[in-house]
């Protein structure tokens, strides 16, 4: 298998364990950052140059898209599929997963839990709007944020329409959703290759802190999804048209709920937490879909 991965930078453990994992198992593998690979589209002539050169012969694209380049990097993931190059996450699939609305409305229509949710325009609709989600605390959520990035937490109802109001004023999309008490600070991170879960991480916020992402500090432990909890992360991954996808869940009163469908996971926190070859796992299901 010829194997393209788009990440702009090499040096990522995530990307460079996954070019480990593609040449251990004899694969010829090549980085491209994306910024740096350009289209030309016409009639029946989808063709791409990276750094001058004709990009060509390539079996499979694996696309490590951050949230700064999505717009372009999924332009260019669509031209790799318009030349018949196969990837586990389709552009329009990534696209879907970056829009926490569009990925909740979609999920909501398959009958998957999720904490209730709320989104709204006009300021004179913000004490209905909140009225629809019950009283505090509330979760304040940037439509597009990662990591834990413009994530907030209001306690009381004044403060849930100060913050509304002041990301109006900045224009900022944001959903409003009910805060899972019961969860205690703790999320699931299940990553999800194909139609199993080959790793599962439990994530703890630390003392002062509800947002358990390793990049806020939390702590991370290997963990085992049950029945139910598989079934989800892989639901949610399918109904996003995902191949491969980090799934957080948390644990509530009415079953697992469904926080965030990451479609580029990282994969140090969990490989290092679980000792699992999650790299090898994509890296196979890939070169199985091609050999298919």
């Amino acid at each position: 298998m010829k194997l393209a991965i788009l990440s702009r930078n090499g040096s990522l453990y995530s990307t460079r364990r996954l070019v480990e994992a593609a040449r251990v198992r004899g694969h010829t593998v090549r980085v491209l950052d994306p910024l740096r690979c350009y289209l030309r589209i016409a009639p029946g002539g989808f063709a791409m140059r990276y750094k001058g050169k004709p990009v060509a012969g390539y079996d499979a694209v694996i696309p490590r898209i951050g949230t700064s380049v999505t717009r372009y990097a999924t332009a260019v993931l669509r031209q790799f599929e318009l030349m018949g190059v196969y990837s586990p996450n389709p552009s329009d699939a990534i696209l879907r997963a970056r829009d926490k609305l569009r990925a909740h409305q979609l999920l909501a229509a398959q009958g998957i839990g999720l904490p209730t949710t709320v989104f709204g325009d006009n300021p004179d609709d913000t004490d209905d709007l909140l009225s629809l989600l019950g009283p505090p605390p509330h979760v304040i959520k940037l439509n597009e944020g990662t990591q834990g990035a413009g994530v907030m937490l209001t306690e009381k109802p004044a403060a849930s329409r100060a913050a509304v109001e002041a990301l109006r004023g900045l224009y900022a999309n944001f959903l409003v959703q009910e805060f899972v008490a019961e969860a205690g600070g703790a999320d699931l991170r299940c990553f999800v290759v194909g139609d199993r879960v080959v790793a599962a991480m439990r994530r703890q916020a630390p003392d002062g802190e509800f947002r358990s992402n390793l990049h806020r500090g939390g702590q991370a432990s290997p963990a085992q999804a049950d029945a139910q909890e598989q079934a989800v992360a892989v639901g949610s991954a399918r109904a996003l048209g995902l191949g491969v996808a980090g799934v957080d869940l948390v644990q509530s009163s009415r079953g697992p709920l469904v926080l965030e469908v990451n479609s580029t996971p990282g994969l140090e926190g969990i490989e290092l937490a679980c000792r699992v070859d999650v790299a090898g796992a994509v890296i196979e299901y890939v070169a199985g879909n091609i050999s298919c």
